[in-house]
């Protein structure tokens, strides 16, 4: 049977086997013709050369061919399959750049978070994204009511945008049904189900296994392990009771947020998600929802006052229009004020502006869902004590205004080199 087996790689080897064969003869060749004579002439020496040349070639080929075999079939950790040796030589110097570069911490969720990372990436792998659980709409929101899980679907984002998978497999996991009783459900968020049930319901190390498999850059953190609904009080005293109603409330009780908070007391933080705050060279609040993605965040215990002790450079990145639901009529100064009153201290070092045009025709469509480009009062953000940065950065995609990965990712490192 072993010899059976060898015999089935010794096959699937042969081409490349062959040319090694031919290789070595030509060289064997190549020799003998230097040896025929005792004088050796021009014409034989130009054809002992050339046999040479071409059976190194051959040979080296080969073994080539060879070891990119191997490497495919045992990649230990590599993103690609690669289909050259010069391809593992960029890999792993890519690697070695990446794993020098700065300590970034993110923290938010939607997807706002998973843009930004998209650029982060190809600047360092050191990579630290704090997302927020409190996410109860959607796919996301039934997988969390009929398994008790967390919430999958803006850490599944986050993986996909950190991940270095071939496009058939991100086309997969972000592959949603059409019908039947999973219609819209990712198939994303139920591999990271499935994932979670094989590690004894325990929801951060299924998203350490899933990163493995997808060779995701960096770390990513659910904020809490514990089960958290957020509540949101309006200024007129109204209760609006989860996160998918909060950021829809304006379409059945218009009136701005006041503040928002958990359904519990005191909730804990994964040691992780401290840790990585205080080792952090920078730490980025957004883009993202205001209410919903970035301040559930500062609401777990501890984490405001670890962002506020930290070294690091403290950017927040305001987003480029406001949210109807959240942020209607919000300026910057209104965005860092709300941030720094759940938070209860200081967090902003840094506030990232756009100052990019948007195309009048985009505008006009925001504009007829109550939407406008987020208005900068930089004297009043002065007297908060933030230092803006205006900057373009707006990118258009599939004909929505976000953030452009890389003009994000620029302008915070750019940040951490000016502090």
């Amino acid at each position: 049977m072993k010899t059976l087996r060898w015999l089935l790689i010794g096959f699937r080897f042969k081409r490349y086997l062959i040319s090694g064969i031919a290789g070595v003869a030509l060289l064997v060749c190549s020799l003998l013709v230097l040896m025929k004579d005792l004088v050796v002439g021009y014409i034989q020496l130009g054809v002992a050369v050339i046999l040479g040349v071409l059976g190194l070639y051959l040979i080296i080929l080969c073994l080539n061919r060879i070891f990119i075999r191997f490497v495919n079939v045992y990649p230990n950790g590599m993103p690609k399959k690669p289909n050259h040796v010069k391809d593992i030589r960029d890999i792993l110097y890519r690697r070695k750049v990446l794993s020098s570069g700065p300590k970034v911490v993110v923290i938010g969720g939607g997807t706002g978070i998973s843009t930004m990372l998209r650029g982060l990436k190809h600047y360092t792998s050191n990579i630290t994204a704090v997302i927020t659980v409190a996410d109860d709409g959607g796919g996301s929101g039934e997988l969390r009511n009929d398994l008790g899980m967390l919430p999958p679907g803006d850490i599944r984002n986050c993986m996909l945008a950190l991940a270095e998978t071939e496009p058939v497999l991100e086309k997969l996991l972000n592959y949603r049904f059409p019908e039947g009783r999973l219609k819209g459900q990712s198939f994303g968020n139920l591999f990271l189900a499935a994932m979670c049930g094989i590690s004894d319901n325990n929801f951060v190390q299924a998203v350490t296994h899933m990163g493995e498999v997808l060779a995701v850059t960096g770390r990513i953190y659910p904020v809490t392990e514990e089960k958290v609904n957020l509540v949101a009080i309006l200024k007129d005293g109204t209760v609006i009771n989860g996160e998918s109603r909060i950021g829809s409330h304006h379409l059945f009780h218009p009136g701005p947020i006041e503040k928002v908070r958990f359904d519990k007391e005191s909730v804990q933080p994964l040691k992780q998600v401290i840790d990585a705050i205080g080792k952090a060279d920078i730490i980025v609040l957004g883009p993202g929802s205001l209410y919903t993605s970035i301040i559930p965040n500062l609401l777990v215990s501890q984490v405001p006052q670890a962002i506020s002790r930290a070294r690091a450079t403290r950017v927040y990145v305001c987003n480029v229009m406001t949210q109807p639901g959240e942020t209607e009529n919000y300026t910057v100064g209104d965005h860092i004020e709300a941030i720094q009153k759940h938070a209860g201290c200081r967090l902003i070092d840094y506030c990232l502006v756009n100052n990019g045009q948007i195309q009048p025709s985009l505008l006009s469509k925001y504009q007829e869902d109550g939407a406008a480009p987020v208005e900068l009062d930089l004297s009043r953000i002065r007297r908060l004590g933030v230092k803006v940065i205006e900057k373009d950065l707006v990118g258009i995609h599939n004909g929505y205004v976000r953030h452009d990965p890389d003009k994000l990712a620029h302008a915070i490192l750019d940040t951490f080199k000016d502090k």
